[in-house]
């Protein structure tokens, strides 16, 4: 196993596994865990590797792990999962992540490569932000289609893409403008979605217009999972050569927030984002993000 400890003045904040020793059954994939608090509480959950980029179904591929869902059936054992391998990094240090990665099918050849970014800085005494952006494309020479097992007829189950997998506890509250509680946001597109518990909160907020459009998958029974669905309940088909480009920001807190302050700490984040321009990522002009939806999260360049 090969990881990277994320800092933020001297303290670790996350561990970034980019090359995992896992089964082939768990689809093995770069990682985020454990994930804390600058109080060094964990935010974070091992089982379906904490905080990472997971598909279930790329064209028959499982990129999930596990059973997969078959249409008529239900979750089969089947062996078609697939991996994401590094392949180079092209960035290490500063507060920022950026590598290459080869997603390949069980017959090891490759059917996408990912650019992925990391990026992480505090907010404030209490709070920092973590970054994810991602840049898959199609490299095959046909379409690939992108489905969630919502896709098949598992109703409610539209995950797939960006996914955090929370520590194990009772007790937590699911926050979003739409109000209090899993079903207000489950399937839903929203400015953002925060799970609070009795000393934290994690508050996901897309970083760009294309994610601000994907519907949220939301899970507080038996788990804590939030996930930004690129394929909701109808296949995404991905033409040779399309990308699929996302970026979600996860903002970490010490406390259990409510709604107006988890709110606030997303219009703030935004706006700082927003006010520290292109200095502060080393970003040419020609790079210069856009800001995206109406959060003002810079969305950065990712290729």
């Amino acid at each position: 196993m090969s990881a990277e400890a994320l800092r933020l003045d001297g303290r670790e904040v996350a561990t970034y596994v980019w090359q995992p020793e896992a089964p082939a059954s768990s689809s093995p994939r770069p990682f985020l865990h454990p994930v804390r608090t600058l109080a060094g509480r964990t935010v974070s959950h091992p089982h379906q590797f904490g905080i990472g980029v997971a598909f279930p179904d790329i064209h028959g591929v499982n990129f999930w792990g596990t059973r997969t869902f078959v249409s008529g059936h239900g979750p089969a054992w089947l062996d078609n999962h697939g991996s994401q391998r590094h392949e180079r990094w092209e960035r290490r240090g500063g507060g920022e992540l950026a590598h290459s990665l080869r997603r390949l099918g069980p017959d090891e050849r490759m059917l996408l490569r990912e650019r992925r970014v990391i990026g992480w800085e505090r907010v404030s005494g209490s709070v920092w932000s973590l970054s994810m952006r991602s840049r898959l494309a199609n490299v095959t020479d046909r379409p690939l289609e992108v489905r969630s097992p919502a896709a098949g007829g598992r109703v409610g189950a539209g995950y797939g893409g960006f996914f955090w997998r929370g520590p194990a506890m009772s007790g937590a509250t699911v926050l979003s403008p739409a109000g209090t509680g899993v079903e207000q946001v489950h399937g839903q597109s929203a400015e953002w979605v925060a799970v609070a518990v009795a000393d934290w909160t994690v508050v996901f907020a897309p970083g760009d217009a294309g994610t601000a459009r994907d519907r949220w998958f939301v899970r507080a029974r038996d788990y804590l999972g939030v996930g930004s669905s690129v394929a909701w309940d109808a296949p995404l088909v991905l033409q040779p050569g399309e990308e699929i480009v996302r970026h979600v920001v996860a903002l970490i807190a010490d406390g259990a927030l409510n709604a107006d302050s988890a709110a606030e700490l997303v219009a703030q984040s935004g706006h700082r984002a927003a006010a520290d321009g292109v200095a502060e990522h080393g970003l040419r002009a020609a790079d210069r993000p856009v800001v995206g939806g109406t959060l003002g999260f810079r969305s950065l360049p990712v290729a």
